[in-house]
């Protein structure tokens, strides 16, 4: 696993491995096939092995040109199962994230003491509740870089729920880019399609 010492160098997508995710057919893996961690949750071995501070996980993330993700999943969620099943299966989508973001994993009904951005330490499940994360799989992507900021704007966007991979990718490379600094996602997502469809590529959101 990836740990806050070592984290792993990943090597860049190119374009034509991420326009497989528009034209290609669905790809999954079993679900028995994910291994799964002693709290019960799916895990990939390129999670980061965080201590739970999760300012130093984003500064950790900085040093490497990468922003920092928070996962919220739970014990047998079948939509968590889905995401790995499915979304984790894609090279497409998981060599981009791996490219750009550090991805900590917390479990929502979890007892493991997490530091919050603010100092304050808490267990998973009462960070859940702070952060107002009610169900799973939720990804919270934390603002990039090490400067000051205050709680509220920590958070720079969210996917509340299952993502199908188009839109789950199109989401990361939403915050990679910055873009939610010009627009809301929806618009992001309608300039990305049409983007698509004038150069003849139907994307491929089943």
């Amino acid at each position: 696993m990836i740990t806050r010492r070592n984290l792993l160098k990943n090597t860049a997508i190119s374009t034509t491995a991420l326009s497989t995710l528009f034209t290609s057919t669905s790809t999954s893996i079993s679900a028995t096939d994910v291994a799964i961690g002693d709290n019960g949750l799916h895990i990939q071995d390129w999670f980061l092995d965080s201590f739970f501070d999760l300012k130093e996980d984003r500064a950790d993330a900085a040093a490497e040109g990468k922003s920092l993700v928070v996962l919220f999943e739970q014990r047998g969620c079948p939509y968590c199962a889905e995401m790995h099943r499915v979304n984790f299966a894609r090279k497409e989508i998981t060599d981009y994230i791996k490219k750009n973001f550090v991805v900590v994993q917390v479990d929502l009904w979890g007892s493991r003491e997490m530091t919050d951005f603010d100092g304050s330490q808490l267990p998973e499940k009462k960070l859940a509740r702070k952060w107002r994360v009610n169900f799973t799989p939720t990804v919270v992507f934390i603002k990039p870089g090490t400067e000051k900021a205050e709680p509220f704007e920590m958070e720079v966007a969210r996917i509340p729920g299952y993502f199908k991979p188009f839109h789950f990718l199109s989401m990361f490379e939403f915050v990679a880019e910055k873009k939610y600094d010009e627009m809301p996602f929806q618009r992001y997502l309608q300039t990305k399609f049409k983007a698509l469809e004038e150069k003849g590529i139907k994307p491929d959101v089943w």
